[in-house]
């Protein structure tokens, strides 16, 4: 064993304030944003579970396990039920982001939580608290150092995931402070998430929260029956933050500050549209542009007002943008979305398809999209969208949004989300009352011993 440090590290602390939380005293409305987060993550995996990029995850894992992969018959071994849930759950860049970040938490978390509280019988009452750890452990972790993960060539959801999950299913599986620290320094070493898919379209980053869940379990298992970790995993000099932002000059303080007090999973942003974070408000200003009459054969060139943190993910190459690779590609292009959204009037599953992204006349529209960086743009605090149309007969046309719908500013409301899940749900090919049987579960979903059955097949 090796001997102790001193002093309380990072990850110590952190460990502290989640394995203190009790589902008990939890607030309500943090709860029935818990059963939110669980809706839609059912509802993206039944929606995914046809796919080729599922299929063929799927089809690679051995079977026979005591875990549920959602939408799926038969058992898996927990840590691949993990994977097929957290890649099923973020496959179509449909799940919810946390703005600060950006993060996606509950495609990282849920599917861990769930995992390692069916292998091991743990009651919803152990469920509930993991997963409100691991989301706000995951938020926070995404504010340490901003935005200098994803520079460095990473994908944050990936790389931090892991150590959300790792947490998450240490508080779902009772561990002790020793145990939790352990599970995040084990973590520290399985994280990892390129972002290099932006290059072609590759399934790899819809692979990112499920490799994250996998690891996280997998992590926790390990910490469980004594394998250490190392505490300093965060801070010290060859951890987490040097690896992957480059530096340590992070805000370690905002990883336990208000911890179980200041709840951040009440700010996560439900997605209205399937497709990247940061496009969304630029949707949202291209159909209003449509509702105001125009049409693409009336635009003559576009511009936008981005922030400087997208550019390499959503603008550049730009020819590139302008044609993507492939439907997945096209979530990724600025101009492809706002492209489709103003040709077909929406921007959901049906909006990203191979025919799509193939439309001679939506990218006939994309490639009149142009970009201007805006040095004042909030990023990453709040994402923003911002269409400036000249038209061919010289009239000049603009909206612009300050935030994301569906976020704080302006949520969508549990009604809403629940038809989202049903029209996910059907997309996937469950019967609108097979969906509704678990709407109807979800109320006493973490007051008894967890039973997934109704999310097999």
């Amino acid at each position: 064993m090796s001997a102790p440090l001193a002093g309380k590290s990072v990850a110590e602390s952190l460990s502290e304030r989640a394995l203190a939380l009790r589902a008990e005293a939890i607030p309500a409305s943090v709860r029935q944003r818990v059963e939110e987060l669980l809706i839609d993550v059912v509802g993206l995996c039944v929606a995914a579970r046809r796919t080729d990029y599922v299929h063929a995850l799927a089809a690679a894992l051995d079977r026979g396990g005591a875990c549920t992969a959602i939408g799926h018959d038969g058992g898996f071994p927990a840590e691949a039920a993990a994977l097929v849930n957290g890649t099923a759950a973020h496959g179509e860049d449909f799940d919810d982001t946390f703005e600060g970040g950006p993060v996606h938490s509950s495609a990282v978390v849920i599917p861990a939580v769930l995992a390692a509280a069916e292998r091991f019988q743990r009651h919803g009452g152990d469920a509930l608290p993991g997963i409100v750890a691991g989301v706000e452990a995951l938020c926070r972790l995404s504010m340490v150092i901003p935005k200098a993960i994803h520079k460095a060539g990473f994908h944050p959801t990936s790389v931090l995931g892991v150590i959300g999950a790792a947490l998450a299913a240490s508080r779902t599986l009772g561990h002790d402070r020793r145990q939790a620290v352990d599970a995040l320094g084990i973590a520290g070493s399985l994280a990892s998430g390129i972002i290099e898919y932006l290059a072609e379209g590759a399934w790899t980053k819809r692979m990112h929260p499920g490799w994250a869940a996998q690891s996280g379990v997998q992590a926790a298992r390990l910490a469980g029956q004594g394998f250490l970790g190392p505490r300093t995993v965060f801070e010290g000099t060859h951890g987490l933050f040097y690896a992957f932002a480059r530096s340590l000059e992070g805000n370690y303080a905002v990883l336990t500050e208000g911890f179980g007090e200041k709840w951040l999973i009440d700010s996560i942003t439900f997605k209205p549209y399937a497709t990247g974070t940061m496009n969304q408000p630029y949707i949202d200003c291209a159909l209003r542009l449509r509702a105001r009459g125009v049409s693409p054969e009336d635009v003559k060139e576009i511009l936008c007002e981005t922030a400087e943190g997208y550019v390499h993910r959503l603008w550049e190459p730009l020819a590139s943008k302008h044609r993507p690779a492939n439907a997945y590609a096209a979530k990724f292009s600025t101009p492809f979305n706002v492209a489709v959204a103003l040709v077909t009037g929406g921007a959901g599953l049906a909006a990203f398809t191979e025919d799509t992204a193939r439309d001679p006349r939506i990218l006939a529209l994309a490639s009149k999209v142009r970009y201007a960086v805006d040095p004042d743009n909030p990023y990453p605090r709040a994402f923003t969208g911002h269409i400036r149309m000249t038209l061919n007969d010289g009239r000049v046309v603009e909206e612009r949004q300050g935030h994301i719908r569906g976020g704080a500013q302006e949520p969508l409301s549990r009604a809403e989300i629940e038809t989202k899940y049903l029209g996910n749900c059907e997309y996937g090919g469950w019967t609108k009352g097979r969906a509704q049987q678990f709407l109807d579960a979800v109320p006493k979903f973490f007051d008894g011993q967890l039973d997934l059955s109704l999310l097999r097949g």
